[in-house]
């Protein structure tokens, strides 16, 4: 299915008379504007194909397109408050790249996390979330440490029941709600130090991408091969990637396992 072909079927579905479209041909995009805010989201439609290729409902793939970019428009022109919203704040992570700031320059409010990854605080919208930013912060009169614990306060309530499977003598569990803030998961320190006690082997964790968390008993070599490479299929496919890179929790401290890899390094044969 051709770009182009998936552009006409969103404009088709298009009855807002604020907003305008535009195409750009050399990169695939649609860009989506609201005239009343000279803002709007931008959307790569190559990500796309291989969904309304692959899904045999092209309808429901529609439908679900369409609410994803009628609730970003939506969060545009509606002004997020967190006076009141206090309960729905939450920590997302991002990858060290991701934008710092806001389209207008305002900066968003964040803590460093690993090399690879960065901590966001959003407030809970139901289908999606607004990122907080310095100017939302100035005017709920709240500090960034405020924010940061009620956001981890609100982390430790959500459910953390995980899924099993066993391959090649290791146990792998999979976090994977879809309610957002799987990945986030992993900033519950009473939950990963609950997971340890569990586990009879070392404890790896992996956070491919922000709807999946996954905790590796480790019981032999085959597990870091197999753990790697289910670390990075996930990232592959993943909406928003965070990282490929798998973790050990080193007294309370994410190490990735390359670099102790290095500093554990095996045997080498004589010459």
């Amino acid at each position: 299915m051709k770009p182009i072909e998936i552009k006409r079927l969103i404009e088709a579905e298009i009855t807002n008379e604020n907003w305008t479209t535009s195409f750009d041909r050399d990169h695939d995009t649609l860009k989506i504007t609201d005239k009343r805010v000279d803002k709007g989201v931008t959307i790569q439609l190559t990500n796309l194909r291989k969904k309304f290729e692959e899904d045999a409902d092209r309808d429901a793939t529609l439908k679900e397109t369409m609410q994803t970019i009628t609730e970003g428009m939506r969060l545009l022109v509606d002004k997020v408050s967190i006076t009141g919203r206090e309960d729905s704040i939450y920590p997302v992570l991002r990858t060290g790249s991701f934008q710092k700031e806001k389209g207008d320059g305002t900066a968003l409010v964040y803590d460093e996390h690993t090399s690879e990854t960065v901590i966001f605080y959003a407030v809970d919208e139901g289908a999606s979330y607004t990122m907080i930013d310095e100017q939302m912060l100035e005017e709920s009169g709240k500090t960034h440490s405020e924010i940061r614990e009620m956001a981890h306060f609100n982390l430790r309530k959500l459910p953390t029941e995980m899924k099993s499977d066993q391959v090649a003598g290791n146990t792998f569990y999979f976090l994977n709600t879809d309610d957002g803030y799987d990945a986030s998961r992993i900033l519950n320190q009473q939950f990963l130090n609950n997971m340890k006690e569990q586990v009879h082997g070392e404890m790896a964790i992996a956070i491919p991408h922000h709807d999946v968390l996954i905790i590796a008993d480790i019981r032999n070599e085959a597990g870091y091969d197999v753990l790697a490479q289910m670390a990075f299929q996930f990232f592959s496919e993943g909406r928003i990637p965070l990282t490929a890179l798998s973790f050990f929790l080193e007294e309370d401290e994410l190490e990735p396992i390359f670099i102790l890899a290095q500093r554990k390094p095996k045997d080498q044969p004589k010459q």
